[in-house]
């Protein structure tokens, strides 16, 4: 098991999505704040620029499509594992035709593709926390069981556990990996309990970093040649008291982003790109 966490967060390519003039007014959301698109856009090419010219990534960037208001968190439209890519079958009907352009992207990249055709089965890549040794996917309003259950047929050489979203729209809505076993927590009671259950179903011991707010623990975390431990994580002007608690790890490169406007359409820090280790050779 220790070999398979060698590679953990060694990445080599993203893929991005622009974002849409209908993502304003159209996009799925759970509060009614106004989006300032202009902002959203400006947001999101700086976290795009910090994947291309701050860490190096080979970056592969999508037209955004003006039909799907949701298109810029790519995050849902597919797992990627090693050389495997699960095009997810997102749980919002109006979300699904995202997966179509994702998926000539990741052939384009000479993945194995394996495709989410069961229409009993729904799966948001936002509920996919994969810890460098085992999957946990949380059972939301967007994810069931039976796309638990196709996810681990995809991935067979780890285990896979669900843990119930009882609150908050994926499992990423209030955790994320910090680093090789470190689970970064909201400290809700509902971040604590999924916590609670993830660690009991679970073989390995993680370490945990709890912050105060719960969307401020949605971090990149990423271990790239000659930068080390890598986390793109929220601002200071967005969560001051969770900026604090990031400054304590004293090992990683810390790069905060902007998600100020993406987050009214309840978008966070891993959806908006899909992370892939490719071998140099492609």
């Amino acid at each position: 098991m220790a070999g398979l966490m060698a590679g953990f967060g060694h990445y080599t390519h993203a893929v991005v999505r622009g974002i849409p003039a209908s993502l304003a007014k159209e996009a799925l959301r759970t509060s009614q704040a106004e989006v300032d698109l202009t902002r959203a856009r400006t947001e999101h090419e700086a976290y795009v620029e910090v994947l291309r010219t701050r860490l190096g990534l080979g970056v592969v960037e999508l037209p955004a499509d003006e039909s799907l208001p949701d298109c810029v968190f790519v995050e849902d439209a597919a797992v990627v594992c090693g050389e495997t890519a699960l095009i997810t079958r997102p749980g919002a009907e109006s979300r699904r035709r995202e997966t179509e352009v994702m998926k000539e992207a990741l052939k384009d990249l000479n993945l194995n593709i394996v495709e989410m055709t069961d229409e009993n089965a729904t799966l948001d890549g936002g509920d996919v926390l994969f810890t460098g040794r085992e999957f946990f996917v949380g059972l939301s309003k967007r994810t069931n069981q039976r796309g638990a259950e196709i996810l681990a047929d995809a991935f067979k050489d780890y285990a896979v556990s669900t843990v119930p979203v009882l609150e908050g729209l994926h499992l990423k809505s209030f955790c994320s990996m910090g680093g090789p076993g470190l689970i970064i927590i909201g400290s809700s009671e509902p971040a604590q309990k999924a916590l609670k259950i993830m660690q009991q179903m679970s073989d390995h011991r993680y370490d945990k970093l709890t912050v105060p707010d719960d969307i401020a623990a949605n971090c990149v975390y990423m271990n790239l040649p000659n930068k080390g431990h890598v986390l793109l994580h929220c601002t200071a002007e967005e969560f001051p008291e969770s900026v604090k608690v990031f400054e304590k790890l004293k090992d990683h490169m810390l790069i905060p982003v902007s998600n100020m406007e993406k987050v009214k359409v309840d978008g966070a820090l891993t959806c908006c790109s899909v992370l892939i280790s490719k071998n140099p050779n492609i």
